[in-house]
Formats: C-alpha cells, sequence, structure tokens
C-alpha cells in the first residue's frame, strides 16, 4: 500500500512545489497516512484545508485502502 500512496503523492507534489512547499510521506498503517508538509505549506494558515481537501481527497481516490490523511 504505501507503494502506492508514494506514486499517488508524486502526482500531487508538483501542485504543492508550484506554491513553495512539498510533502514528505512518515507512515503508512492500516489506511492511516501521516505526512509532513514542508516548505510554504508547513506553515501556511490554508494547509489543514490542502491537506483535506487536496491530499486526502487525491489520495482517496488514487489508493481507495487509504482512509484518512494526517498531519504530523
Amino acid at each position: 500500500m504505501r507503494e502506492k500512496v508514494e506514486k499517488a503523492i508524486e502526482k500531487i507534489r508538483g501542485f504543492l512545489q508550484q506554491d513553495g512547499g512539498d510533502i514528505e510521506i512518515v507512515d503508512v498503517t492500516d489506511g492511516v497516512v501521516k505526512v509532513k508538509l514542508t516548505g510554504a505549506c508547513g506553515c501556511c494558515p490554508m494547509s489543514s484545508m490542502t491537506l483535506k481537501n487536496g491530499v486526502e481527497r487525491a489520495l482517496k481516490e488514487a489508493v481507495p485502502e487509504v482512509v484518512r490523511v494526517e498531519a504530523v
């Protein structure tokens, strides 16, 4: 499952990098993906919306086994 998540993250990483941010996978366990938003995304007040409406939605579409995405 981690490989599928990594491939899906690669597809959305470019959108985050356009705004000066990035994303790192910290852990994938039991359908929960833990990520760290870095760069501009790490301190952006909109990062929680980006995480839920962007990253989580894209991961759930690409990897149906994903239950939720959490920032750490």
